[in-house]
Parts: C-alpha cells; structure tokens; sequence
C-alpha cells in the first residue's frame, strides 16, 4: 500500500529596512508518493537580495528548522547537517538579473519530509567587529616577563 506525502510550499515576504519583495514560490502544494522525488522554486527580482533561505515546518508544529541558505551561490555546505542526504539546493544568486532558488528532495519519506516549506530572500548582512583598544598585542612577551620576574 502506497502512502502518500502532503508537502505545501508557502509564500514568505522577508521584511528589509520597510522594503517588502515578492518572492514566487512554486509549486503551492504536491502529493507524493514515498520514494518519489520532488523540486520546490523560489525566485525574486530584488537584484540586491543575494541571501535566500529554505525552512521546514512540521505538520501542527510551530518552529521554523533552516534546511539551508546560499549567499551569491549554493556551495556544498549549503544544506544543513540534519537536511543532509536527502535535501540539496541549487539555484542563481549572482548578478544583476533575477534570483532564483530550487529545493530538491529525494527519496521522500512520510512521516520525516510531510511538512510546510517556507522561502525567504534577505540581502547580506554584515557585521563590523569593533575595535579592541585595550587588546594586548605581545601577550608572548608579556607572558616571558612575567616568567622571568615570578620563576616558579
């Protein structure tokens, strides 16, 4: 007997600075049978939205798990630990033009893969380290000063 998969794949708006996207997510919803495999895309034409983002929710569930993200590319990282095997992601985050981002699943499995698929677009965020004024730059030779005063 054939047991089947409801995934549903969601329209996500990301918020940035009081700019909303529109991101096109495809298809709305499939059933599948375990086994199968299945592709869900997500594009947008925000040029400087380089980030985009993949979730999982599960059926009744309220937490969102990250199934992974690309920024300009996907690399072989992309996928997070517990995605991996099954889950891959690839798509075009470069450029000026479009951006666009596939989530494939192979091998479906019930109940582990049922679940709502969330896609969402962000530019990169980058964070300044302040700097350390009070940092010591020679711990070494402070470390074989304080050695040769205090020998133990």
């Amino acid at each position: 007997m054939a047991r089947f998969l409801f995934l549903f794949s969601v329209l996500n708006l990301w918020l940035q600075v009081a700019m909303a996207i529109q991101i096109h997510q495809s298809p709305p919803a499939l059933l599948k049978e375990e086994g199968e495999a299945v592709q869900l895309v997500c594009s947008h034409q925000q040029s400087d939205f380089r980030v985009m983002l993949w979730y999982q929710q599960a059926p009744g569930g309220a937490a969102l798990k990250l199934v992974g993200y690309g920024y300009v590319q996907f690399g072989a990282d992309a996928v997070e630990e517990a995605f991996r095997g099954d889950f891959s992601l690839a798509g075009e985050l470069g450029g000026d033009k479009d951006k666009n981002a596939s989530l494939f699943i192979k091998n479906l499995r019930a109940p582990e893969h049922t679940a709502t698929y969330f896609c969402a677009a962000s530019k990169p965020q980058f964070i300044k380290h302040p700097a350390a004024p009070h940092k010591n730059l020679q711990p070494s030779l402070l470390s074989r000063e304080a050695t040769n005063e205090n020998p133990l």
